[in-house]
């Protein structure tokens, strides 16, 4: 049977494990707004266009990160900074849930579990030989952030996600002829975790030193919660590799691979214990603070866009990427305390997101853009948890582009994403049953200047 600690360190950590977040300064972001958890805002040009494209538009410099052979395009320094304000929305509705001894639950809806959010990139790319180029990006593929009100119905599953990464994308690019270009990089990814819950001291004490002892002292069920904090850390490394070929000058295709990032996170699980706790329980192995371990793997993906310029005003895009969200079969936790490993199934799908988009040039200096995609979440709904309250997503977006000079550039993307809403039925020992409805969407505003020298 396992411990209080390791059934907690079980469940909080396997979301660990599924939720880094962007931030090239490490900034605080949203609940992930694209599907599963990963994020897309390399570029305001690709959020416009519902990142339709994406591998083959090659038009600023955030091709590094969707396809570094596009990089085959420019000449010259560029420089490129990027910033993206999300509002995220995941508001959940209690449906009869129950506490681990099978009585209602306490405790509100949680508020709302998203908030606002700021999420920066920056690149710069230059020339090393005629035919051969030099870029590097600093941006995240993956993100999230939940956090709920301390007193709300689901505090012993979930209270705080917190995930933040930094991913460093340098990248080379290599013009074979004016049909075919090769790029390929690297990624140097730092990821930092943390993770809370509430734990039901009341529930505990009754039920492993009796009513008789802990009622005097005020320890009910759902009556005296502490908390439980684990916080984890790890660099790992991957690369991405891409392709462009031009058949013609009004038709480019794009083939990119980003491969898996494998971390060894580790960390500690600290405890919050409420004051006038029976010393049984205070001084318990279950509740002492200890190190924590857990092997990740993040998934790869492949992409397929094609980019055809109809006219010199006109130009429709469209692309079909794919995710391996299924190797998420399973997480083995490790306890430094010599509590037993821990293993909880993750049976996510593979999914496949597809785009289409549309440009249409008014004049040298206005570019006007819009784009549709569906995104559909690797979660099945009976694998959906508070910490990660996924849904299929639909997004809707329009942008605009102002060159005031042939030499600079301003973007601007706006999407609007459209959520499924997500009915939740998740048991946890000790936690009792989470069971209601998420009602999430997002917003997404970005901006973003690019320099060429």
């Amino acid at each position: 049977m396992r411990t209080p600690h390791a059934r907690f360190s079980s469940g909080l950590l396997r979301t660990s494990a599924t939720l880094p977040l962007l931030g090239a300064i490490l900034l605080p972001a949203a609940i992930a707004h694209a599907s599963g958890f990963s994020l897309n805002e390399m570029s305001a040009a690709s959020v416009g266009n519902a990142h339709a494209g994406g591998a083959a538009a090659a038009e600023d410099l955030g091709t590094i990160y969707y396809n570094p052979a596009g990089l085959s395009r420019m000449s010259g320094k560029q420089f490129m900074l990027v910033g993206s304000a999300i509002r995220t929305s995941a508001k959940f509705s209690n449906a009869g849930s129950t506490s681990a001894l099978g009585t209602a639950a306490s405790g509100g809806n949680g508020d709302d579990a998203g908030g606002w959010a700021a999420v920066p990139a920056v690149y710069f790319a230059m020339d090393i030989a005629p035919q051969l180029r030099f870029g590097i990006g600093l941006q995240s593929p993956f993100g999230l952030k939940t956090e709920y009100d301390a007193g709300w119905v689901g505090r012993y599953q979930a209270l705080k996600s917190d995930m933040k990464t930094l991913n460093i994308n340098p990248a080379l690019s290599y013009k074979l002829n004016d049909t075919v270009a090769l790029g390929a990089g690297i990624s140097v990814e730092y990821i930092d975790v943390e993770l809370s819950k509430a734990i039901d001291f009341g529930t505990i004490c009754v039920a492993s030193i009796g009513p008789g002892a802990c009622a005097p002292l005020g320890f009910l069920p759902q009556a005296r919660d502490g908390r439980a904090t684990v916080k984890g850390n790890d660099w790992g490394f991957g690369f991405n590799l891409g392709a462009l070929l031009t058949p013609n000058e009004a038709t480019r295709i794009g083939i990119a691979y980003r491969s898996r990032i494998k971390h060894k996170l580790s960390g500690d699980a600290s405890y919050d214990k409420p004051a006038g706790l029976p010393a049984p329980l205070a001084g318990a192995a279950s509740f002492t603070n200890t190190g924590v371990s857990a092997d990740v793997t993040l998934p790869e993906s492949l992409s397929v866009s094609g980019h055809f310029d109809v006219n010199p005003r006109w130009t429709v895009m469209g692309d079909v990427s794919w995710m391996r969200w299924g190797q998420f079969n399973e997480l083995r936790i490790r306890f430094a305390n010599g509590a037993a490993d821990s293993v909880t199934p993750e049976q996510w799908r593979n999914t496949v997101r597809v785009a289409v988009a549309a440009n249409y040039r008014y004049n040298d200096a206005w570019k006007l853009r819009a784009g549709l995609a569906y995104d559909p979440t690797p979660v099945e709904d009976r694998f959906r948890t508070p910490r990660i309250p996924d849904g299929d997503r639909t997004w809707l977006s329009f942008g605009v582009q102002f060159k005031p000079t042939p030499q600079d550039a301003w973007d601007f993307g706006y999407t609007h994403l459209f959520m499924k809403d997500g009915p939740l039925n998740k048991t946890e020992t000790g936690a009792g049953t989470l069971r209601g409805n998420y009602d999430s969407q997002v917003d997404i505003l970005s901006v973003q200047y690019s320099r060429s020298f």
